[in-house]
């Protein structure tokens, strides 16, 4: 049976804690800059964790490594 490979596109999105949560970086931080108040930029900043109903779909497309 040849080796299980992993979703790249995934895998270069989402990164796992030590507690198996999945972690994502925040989109709307790459350009048009100026509308968006100071507030939601410094909240966009921060890593999200996703939510848990959507955790088994990206364990399975980054399987034998997650």
């Amino acid at each position: 049976m040849p080796k299980m490979k992993t979703k790249k596109s995934a895998a270069k999105r989402f990164t796992f804690t030590g507690g198996g949560k999945v972690k994502y970086k925040k989109q709307n931080l790459r350009h048009i800059l100026t509308k968006k108040s100071t507030k939601r930029k410094r909240n966009l900043r921060h890593a999200g964790i996703l939510s848990g109903d959507n955790v088994p779909a990206i364990k399975k497309q980054m399987l034998p490594y997650s």
